[in-house]
């Protein structure tokens, strides 16, 4: 029986693991591609695969839903990828200077987070400015043409962006936030602890095989593009520590602290206790 794992692209790990010869050999794996993280919930409750990563939002807030959310694996920290932009013209000087201000992003994802804890810096919150949850690529548009004032962007988008020289960074990610890719599933799909024990190790396993070898996994990334998008995707990988494995408690704290914030700024309704059933049958 296949072990299906889903994986769109914007989820890294995942979706060079179904391009990488070999990878999750093991396991009898089935890649199944879908395009909208924020869809992983959904798709684990309708069955159509097993385990899905995303950023560390998601299954927050699949959590908020009622779903009995298991953390399988984690990546490291991912400190270059994130950053919100400005047009280089721009008088925006500052986080501050985002007050009632329109700002495009993937509403819903890591980058809410991230948009979150920047707004805490200057004493505002995710009230104070006006979200437009828009894709990366009428993101870029809209800040370019002046309908957003700021774009909170992620690989490989903000890279390819930033080589155009029309915007610059008003703020990094750097360690504002964790950042990791997480590993999730839900508990109707019924996976046992040795399988999660066996992701997390071919997990592993792709990561050093990828830090080995980045031409490569540039290569299987840019294969649609031209020679640019491949400099692009090489700095991308280049640039990311690719390390991942198990769950531990400190990746639940930083789940848990995520989900406060959350609440704090009025995205979750109610308070969340941050539990995962990994430890047992999952």
């Amino acid at each position: 029986m296949a072990f299906r794992i889903g994986h769109h692209p914007n989820n890294l790990h995942l979706h060079l693991a179904s391009l990488w010869p070999g990878a999750f050999a093991t396991m009898n794996p089935e890649f199944v591609l879908y395009h909208e993280g924020r869809d992983t919930a959904e798709k684990l409750v309708r069955g159509e695969f097993d385990i899905g990563g995303t950023g560390s939002t998601p299954p927050i807030l699949a959590a908020a839903s009622g779903l009995s959310v298991s953390y399988v694996a984690a990546s490291a920290p991912r400190p270059a990828n994130g950053a919100i932009l400005v047009r280089k013209t721009s008088d925006i000087e500052s986080i501050a200077d985002l007050k009632g201000e329109a700002i495009a992003l993937v509403d819903g994802s890591f980058l809410t987070y991230f948009l979150a804890k920047q707004l805490e810096e200057s004493d505002l919150t995710l009230a104070d400015i006006r979200r437009r949850d828009m894709a990366p690529g009428p993101s870029r548009d809209a800040l370019k043409d002046g309908a957003v004032a700021a774009w909170i962007a992620m690989a490989p988008h903000l890279e390819q962006s930033l080589l155009s020289g029309e915007f610059r960074v008003l703020a990094h990610c750097g360690d504002l936030i964790p950042n990791r890719s997480l590993f999730w599933t839900i508990h109707e799909r019924s996976l046992s602890r040795g399988v999660a024990i066996d992701f997390a190790a071919e997990l592993e396993r792709l990561g050093k095989e990828i830090t080995a070898d980045p031409e490569k996994a540039a290569s299987l990334l840019s294969k649609d593009g031209d020679e640019t998008d491949r400099r692009a995707w090489t700095r991308v990988v280049s640039g990311r520590n690719w390390q991942a494995g198990a769950v531990d408690a400190r990746l639940l704290r930083e789940q848990q602290a995520e989900a406060d914030t959350l609440f704090e700024h009025g995205d979750l309704l109610a308070r969340l206790t941050i539990e995962t059933t990994s430890d047992k049958e999952i």
